[in-house]
């Protein structure tokens, strides 16, 4: 994709956000509509493809602050928010910031005596373009676009690049990939292609949602033999219908009994790998009580997690009759006991 392209694609309206949506807005919209149009969930279907890389593409801009604040600079100055200049005393002098003075202090320069930059429409300087592949390291933002199996979505960000006589840095890469729940704990490899030429990436075990993993050296090439750039994946970690995650640890909800819960038991709960744990019930556990297995929760690094189990009394939809008069015996033998005693006079401190 060209510096032009970059300039003329409004990321804002393919994620579905405004100009002013905080981070979290933009994750979410992201998230949204990566499951919408994940290939995975759209097989064979090219058009869903091409959208999951542009929502990629986009998020890999809105989500780094520093490609964000470049983005919105450039925008402004296509759609007439800066003028351009000659220089000091110059045509257009005096009327608003020059060209060269907006990129100056977008990049680190002087308004004076920072590096000049000369713009032209007809051949008579740098086209824009060249502008935007000097500035970006060799390639406009978005230069590269990829697709693997897994449907990740990619494109090439600016960052990384380093000047320094004829070496210069390989610019920076950016990739986003969803996972399911159960890869992000246990971690997968993801097959990708560049321009012709695969890749494994392996993610590693505990990854968590919206985290980004860097991979040295797995980015566009550098010139002079100054060192490549890097691989930038964000990963989109799928939700569970049993399981979330707090920190290192992980939680469920386990339906019991009222027996169990009163007399106490011993239960099966499942494992997210297709595993099983036995869990102990203590007698008298009330709806709402959490119980702790201890290292069965995420694997990061050395540490191992919990499992938080919160355990809920289920009450059946329907009894026979011979069940029905049990409760009634059962609750009438508790007639002495009031659950709530206590609780008016709790309510009124």
């Amino acid at each position: 994709m060209s510096g032009q392209d970059w300039l003329e694609k409004d990321f804002y309206q393919t994620l579905g956000v405004s100009k002013d949506a905080d981070a979290d807005e933009i994750k979410k919209a992201y998230r949204k509509l990566a499951r919408r149009w994940h290939p995975d969930q759209n097989p064979g279907d090219a058009k869903a493809e091409e959208k999951f890389k542009e929502i990629g593409e986009a998020y890999a801009v809105l989500s780094d602050t520093e490609q964000r604040k470049q983005y919105d600079a450039l925008r402004a100055m296509a759609g007439g928010g800066a003028r351009f200049s000659a220089g000091p005393g110059g045509a257009g002098a005096g009327q608003g910031a020059g060209f060269e003075d907006v990129f100056s202090s977008m990049f680190g320069g002087g308004g004076s005596g920072g590096t000049r930059v000369r713009y032209s429409t007809n051949g008579g300087g740098a086209g824009f373009d060249d502008i935007l592949s000097n500035l970006f390291g060799g390639g406009a933002p978005g230069a590269a676009s990829f697709g693997g199996g897994t449907g990740a979505g990619f494109g090439a960000s600016g960052g990384g690049s380093r000047f320094g006589g004829a070496q210069q840095q390989g610019s920076d890469l950016r990739a986003s990939t969803s996972l399911s729940f159960r890869q992000a704990l246990e971690g997968t490899t993801v097959r990708m292609s560049v321009d012709g030429h695969s890749m494994t990436v392996r993610i590693p075990a505990g990854v968590r949602d919206g985290q980004k993993i860097r991979l040295r050296g797995k980015g566009g090439p550098g010139t002079g033999g100054a060192p490549n750039g890097d691989l930038v994946v964000m990963i989109t970690v799928e939700a569970h219908p049993i399981y979330s995650r707090d920190g290192d640890d992980l939680r469920m909800h386990l339906p019991i009994s009222y027996p169990e819960a009163a007399l106490g038991a011993k239960v099966v709960v499942p494992l997210p790998d297709g595993t099983t744990v036995s869990l102990k019930i203590p007698a008298g556990t009330a709806s709402g009580s959490v119980l702790r297995v201890r290292k069965h929760g995420v694997k990061h690094g050395r540490k191992t997690g919990d499992l938080l189990v919160e355990v809920e009394v289920a009450v059946p939809e329907s009894m026979t009759g011979e069940q029905k008069k049990a409760v009634e015996e059962l609750a009438h033998s508790l007639e002495g006991w009031d659950p709530r005693a206590g609780l008016a006079d709790r309510a009124r401190v």
